[in-house]
């Protein structure tokens, strides 16, 4: 029996929040299991639920950006992913470093919605292409552990020279001609190999090790 993915959301624009409940109620293998419109509800939802995931707006009363600093550190099995209008550098680039596992804007359709909730239940991460572009072109340095270099192969240097000038996984596909789904395997080996946790940091992990 295939096992159901258990989904709060937590907005303070119930119009909004209706869509995103009935486009994930209409999911085959997603249920929605709670809903809020608060930090603290967010706070309450995670800690009552243990949802698999919890999908939350930065915008809203409460300040969501805290509540997603203190479920990522109370409850770790969580998999937190932001739901926000904001696309500002500064506020994904927080929220991935406070525990978000992805950055979708509200822009998305119900079907690319869905198929990013999967992909962050097998334990992928997501943000943006266009965003990820944009982040990698502000050359943004993080300081961060050194870590053993660790040689990727050529497709693998070849996906991650496309994920840097913006393209999807569909479109890396295209070009590689290759499937969307070889694509996605192949970027949680860079992932793994990189010791990131997602494209951008992926991408910034790379960049570092080529000006050594």
């Amino acid at each position: 029996m295939e096992t159901v993915i258990q989904i709060a959301i937590v907005d303070d624009h119930p119009m909004f929040r209706d869509g995103v409940v009935y486009t994930v109620n209409q999911a085959v293998g997603m249920t929605v299991v709670g809903e809020g419109a608060s930090a603290q509800d967010a706070l309450k939802l995670a800690g009552e639920l243990l949802p698999d995931i919890l999908l939350l707006d930065l915008d809203m009363p409460g300040q969501g950006l805290e509540a997603l600093k203190q479920i990522s550190a109370n409850y770790p099995v969580i998999k937190l992913v932001v739901l926000t209008a904001s696309d500002q550098g500064d506020d994904i680039l927080e929220a991935l470093d406070n525990g978000a596992r992805g950055y979708i804007l509200k822009g998305i359709s119900g079907s690319d919605l869905i198929q990013v909730l999967r992909d962050i239940q097998l334990g992928l991460s997501y943000v943006p292409p266009s965003l990820a572009a944009r982040l990698l072109a502000s050359n943004r340095q993080e300081p961060s552990s050194p870590v053993p270099h660790t040689e990727l192969t050529k497709r693998e240097e070849q996906i991650l020279t496309l994920v840097a000038e913006g393209h999807s996984n569909k479109e890396i596909g295209q070009k590689l001609f290759i499937a969307e789904k070889t694509v996605k395997h192949y970027m949680t080996n860079i992932l793994q190999k990189l010791q990131v946790r997602n494209r951008v940091e992926a991408v910034l992990r790379h960049k570092e090790w080529q000006v050594k």
